[in-house]
C-alpha cells in the first residue's frame, strides 16, 4: 500500500465531500453528482493550487452550489439498469466502442513525477498536473518534504539514506529560494505599472523555473484525469504491467474508485483470460525487449556517441509535394494520383500560391490549417533535461517514447544559478542525487530513477505530422515558456526550414518565437490575467 498523508474534515465537511467524492481518505478518488462544468473548472484551478481537490472544492466552490436539495444523493442511483445494457452489449458482445460513452473525472493525488509519465501516456485521455512552476515545493506534508516513499525501497537497509539523500535535496531546494528570489528582484526591478501581486508572482515563477531541477522526480505532483472507460481500461491494463511498483499500487487503487462509477466498462480488467492475460503479454514482451537491447548494447560497456541536443533523424524528402496533393485533395474529385502528377507539373509560384489559400491570414496560432499538414512528418531525437521532457512528453497525440532516467547523460544548470553565486550548491544536489541512484541501482533497478534530480538529461524521441508540429513548435517556442523547452522548439523549428529543407513548412509556422530568454518569463502572462480579472463584474456590481 502506497504511504498517503490522509486529509481531516471536519464533520459538516465529510457531510458534504461524501456526496461528490467517491472516498474521503484515500489518493485516488472519483467525482460524482456534479455538473460537467463544475468539473471541468475544478479541475482546471487544480493544477495551479498547492491544494487537495477535496480541500479546493471546499474552499472555493461549495459556496457556488446549490446543496440544499443533495442531502438523498446515491451515487448509484441510475447505474443498475445502465450496467445490465452494458453487460450485455460491451462484456457479452465485446463492442469496444460502448466503452466510448462514459466518461469519468478522477484525481491522483500524491504521485511521484515518474508516475504522472505513466499516467499521462494514452492519447484519447485529458490531464491537468500540478505545475513546479506555480508550487514551491519547500512546504511539507504531514510534516514531511514532498517526495515518494516507495515500501519496500524504505523497509531496506538502503531506507534511511533514501529518506536522508531526499531531505538534503528538498533542504537545498528551499535553501536557495530566497537566493534566486532576492536576485531576480535586483536584476529586474518592479515596473510601477505592474501590482505587487503581478510582479511578485512573476518572480515566483521564475525562481521556480531556475531551481525546480533540484527537485527529484520522486517529488509529488496531483494528476487529474478525464477518461472513458475504454481510455481508463487501457491505461490500467498498462499500469498493471509496470515494472514501477507505484504505478501497479495506483492501478489497484484506479480500479477499485473506477468501479465505484462505470463498473461495467471495468470488467475485463482483472479476468484471467481477458485484462491479465494482456498485462501479462505488456510485460513479457518489455523483458524480451530489455534482453535483446542488453545482448546488442550491453548497459556496462556501451558508450553513447556524441550527437547534439536535438537532432532531425527522418523526414520526407517529397514533403512539398505530398503536402500540397492532400491539401487539395478534399476540394476536388479525382484520384490521389491525378492530384500528385499536377503538383508536380506546378511552378514554384503555383505551389506557394496553393500554400497560402491553405493557411490563410492566420490571427494567432490557435488558428490552424487543416488536415492536410498531416500527409508528411518529422522525427527528432532529443537529449534534455527531465525538466523539459515533462512538459514536451504531454503533447500525446505525437509519437513519444523515453530512455531509462539515469544521471548518465549529465545535466543542466541554468545561467542565473551561477550569477547569483549558488553553482557549489547546486552542483552539490546533482552529485548527491546520482550518488544515490547508483546506490539504488542494482537492488532497486526501477525505484532507483525516483533519486534522479529534473536537471538531468534523458534521451527520448518525438515524431509528429506537420500539423502537430505546427502546434508544438509555436506553443513550446512561446516567450512564457520555460527556457529549456523553448531551445528544443526553437531548433526543431530550424531543422525542419534548413536540413530538411521544408521551407514553406517553416513559413507556415508564424507564431514560432526565436527570440532570446525575456527578462521575466511569465510576466506578460500575468499582466494578461490581472487585466481579464479586472475585467470580470459580479452580477449586481455597476
Amino acid at each position: 500500500m502506497t504511504v498517503y498523508v490522509a486529509e481531516d474534515f471536519s464533520p459538516d465537511e465529510a457531510d458534504v465531500l461524501r456526496r461528490y467524492f467517491t472516498n474521503l481518505d484515500g489518493p485516488v478518488f472519483a467525482l460524482v453528482n456534479l455538473p460537467e462544468v463544475v468539473k471541468g473548472a475544478l479541475f482546471a484551478r487544480y493544477s495551479r493550487s498547492p491544494k487537495s481537490l477535496r480541500r479546493l472544492f471546499l474552499d472555493e466552490f461549495v459556496g457556488e452550489l446549490d446543496i440544499s436539495g443533495d442531502h438523498t444523493i446515491d451515487a448509484t442511483v441510475g447505474l443498475r439498469r445502465a450496467e445490465e445494457l452494458y453487460d450485455r452489449v460491451f462484456f457479452e458482445y465485446g463492442d469496444d466502442s460502448v466503452a466510448q460513452l462514459g466518461g469519468v473525472h478522477l484525481a491522483c493525488e500524491q504521485a511521484s513525477n515518474l508516475l504522472t509519465k505513466v499516467l499521462e501516456w494514452g492519447r484519447l485521455m485529458s490531464y491537468l498536473e500540478q505545475s513546479t512552476r506555480y508550487i514551491a515545493y519547500d512546504s511539507r506534508l504531514g510534516g514531511r518534504y514532498r517526495f515518494h516513499r516507495d515500501p519496500e525501497l524504505l523497509g531496506s537497509p538502503l531506507g534511511t539514506r533514501y529518506v536522508g539523500e531526499m531531505d538534503r535535496l528538498f533542504d537545498t531546494y528551499a535553501e536557495l529560494l530566497p537566493v534566486l528570489g532576492d536576485f531576480f528582484r535586483e536584476q529586474f526591478p518592479k515596473d510601477a505599472a505592474d501590482s505587487d501581486f503581478v510582479y511578485r508572482q512573476a518572480i515566483r515563477a521564475k525562481a521556480f523555473d531556475a531551481l525546480r531541477g533540484i527537485l527529484p522526480t520522486a517529488s509529488l505532483s496531483n494528476v487529474g484525469i478525464y477518461g472513458t472507460g475504454q481510455g481508463y481500461e487501457a491505461l490500467l491494463l498498462r499500469m498493471r504491467s509496470h515494472p514501477l511498483p507505484e504505478a501497479r499500487t495506483y492501478a489497484d487503487l484506479m480500479l477499485h474508485e473506477l468501479r465505484k462509477v462505470i463498473p461495467s466498462f471495468l470488467k475485463r480488467v482483472d479476468l484471467a483470460d481477458r485484462g491479465v492475460a494482456w498485462s501479462t503479454y505488456l510485460a513479457t514482451t518489455r523483458t524480451a525487449m530489455d534482453e535483446a537491447a542488453e545482448r546488442l548494447f550491453p548497459s556496462g560497456t556501451t558508450e553513447a556517441q556524441s550527437a547534439p541536443s536535438v537532432t532531425l533523424v527522418d523526414h520526407d524528402p517529397d514533403a512539398e509535394v505530398h503536402l500540397l496533393t492532400a491539401m487539395l485533395y478534399p476540394h476536388t474529385h479525382v484520384p490521389e494520383a491525378q492530384i500528385d502528377a499536377r503538383v508536380r507539373a506546378m511552378s514554384a509560384e503555383e505551389r506557394l500560391a496553393i500554400v497560402r489559400a491553405y493557411v490563410g491570414e492566420r490571427g494567432n496560432r490557435r488558428h490552424k490549417p487543416g488536415r492536410g499538414l498531416e500527409r508528411s512528418s518529422y522525427r527528432f531525437d532529443v537529449l534534455a533535461d527531465y525538466g523539459a521532457f515533462r512538459d514536451l512528453q504531454r503533447h500525446r497525440m505525437l509519437t513519444v517514447e523515453w530512455q531509462p532516467l539515469s544521471p548518465r547523460h549529465g545535466y543542466t544548470r541554468p545561467e542565473a544559478v551561477d550569477l547569483a553565486g549558488a553553482t557549489g550548491v547546486f552542483d552539490g544536489a546533482m552529485e548527491r542525487s546520482s550518488d544515490l541512484y547508483d546506490l539504488l541501482h542494482e537492488r532497486f533497478p526501477a525505484q532507483a530513477s525516483y533519486a534522479v534530480c529534473l536537471a538531468y538529461k534523458v534521451r527520448f524521441v518525438m515524431q509528429m505530422n506537420a500539423r502537430e508540429a505546427m502546434h508544438l513548435i509555436e506553443l513550446r517556442s512561446g516567450p512564457q515558456g520555460h527556457p529549456a523547452y523553448r531551445q528544443v522548439a526553437q531548433e526543431m523549428h530550424r531543422l525542419i526550414a534548413e536540413e530538411a529543407g521544408h521551407h514553406a513548412v517553416a513559413e507556415m509556422m508564424r507564431f514560432v518565437d526565436h527570440a532570446p530568454e525575456p527578462s521575466l518569463e511569465r510576466l506578460a502572462a500575468e499582466r494578461r490575467a490581472e487585466a481579464r480579472r479586472s475585467d470580470v463584474r459580479l452580477p449586481g456590481s455597476s
